[in-house]
């Protein structure tokens, strides 16, 4: 597991996004075994360039320079949040190094996190996309041939999307509330076949979740049969979550990352941070995922006659689309 004081530095102040969340998952690790610490190091440039162009560097360099400030409305750039986030990208990385070489599993506790971020731009708390360059390290430095990335936060995984659009052999399924900040997710946006995007109605909660994945999600695992399974885990779906209107439980997320580890046995599998803003939520979310990681179950999913339409209509639209 990726974890170090240092993610705390990038300064948010009273900013949703605040270094109280990794100290709530700190405190509630405290006592979950089984786990070894890592280091992060930090990403160099041509890695930072596997997803983004160098005007993204730069802007967070000037804003740096002048002692802080934000890219956007959402997202902050203290003194120290260019090194932090550049610790976060190599960090994962070497997260990915340990995990390729020991044939296991990771959890990288980074912060800012990544999601938003597109090739060419910071956005909604996040200033490097993490996972994305994950996912092309994955394959051009360590030769992994399948790799995909499954992002179950609330807000649609947008940067991850624009930065794997072009490169086919990387799969990508976001789940998200929509409508719901950044707008895109719809399920046209497939990208070259490789994007799988299931734009939820409100109040979806463990039994739609498990639906969703059981019904969708499965047979693509089972097409791609990953070598590396990369996932983007934010808890701001929680029913806590002041972000979010889903109805998600702590253990409803443990619950979905036991299915990932039952169904892609063989895949490598590394989580990364991404939101999730009730701490107390978010650290319970955070144990109950690298419980079930660790003893994956399976369970048997809810059947689809215990459901309204307006779910039911997505998950069979989002059907229709996926086979194209």
């Amino acid at each position: 597991m990726l974890q170090s004081p240092v993610f705390l530095e990038h300064d948010t102040g009273h900013h949703v996004e605040n270094a109280g969340r990794l100290a709530a998952i700190f405190h509630r690790l405290g006592e979950c075994q089984g786990w070894s610490s890592l280091e992060p190091r930090l990403a160099v440039s041509s890695e930072l360039e596997l997803c983004h162009s160098g005007r993204v560097s730069e802007v967070l360099e000037q804003i740096t320079a002048e002692g802080g400030g934000s890219v956007d409305s959402d997202t902050v750039v203290s003194p120290r949040s260019l090194e932090v986030a550049r610790l976060a990208v190599g960090g994962g990385l070497r997260l990915l190094d340990e995990v390729v070489a020991a044939r296991g599993q990771g959890f990288a506790l980074v912060r800012p996190p990544g999601h938003h971020a597109t090739p060419t731009r910071s956005m909604g708390f996040c200033l490097y996309s993490n996972i994305a360059i994950a996912a092309r390290y994955a394959r051009q430095v360590l030769g992994l041939e399948r790799v995909f990335v499954l992002d179950w936060d609330v807000h649609h995984g947008n940067g991850t999307q624009d930065c794997l659009v072009n490169h086919p052999e990387i799969g990508f399924v976001s789940f998200h509330q929509w409508p719901l900040y950044p707008g895109s997710g719809w399920y046209d946006e497939r990208g070259q076949g490789n994007l799988y995007n299931l734009p939820l109605p409100a109040g979806c909660g463990d039994a739609e979740y498990l639906f969703a994945l059981q019904h969708l999600v499965k047979p693509v695992l089972e097409r791609w049969d990953p070598q590396l399974l990369l996932v983007s885990c934010g808890y701001d779906a929680h029913a806590s979550d002041p972000l979010g209107s889903m109805g998600i439980t702590s253990a409803g997320f443990g619950q979905m990352a036991g299915l990932l580890a039952a169904w892609c046995p063989l895949a490598l599998r590394v989580g990364f941070l991404e939101g999730g803003y009730h701490p107390q939520a978010l650290a319970q979310s955070v144990e109950a995922t690298l419980r079930a990681w660790e003893q994956p179950v399976l369970l048997e999913c809810p059947r689809a006659e215990q459901f309204n339409s307006a779910f039911l209509k997505r998950i069979y639209e989002a059907e229709e689309f996926w086979k194209r």
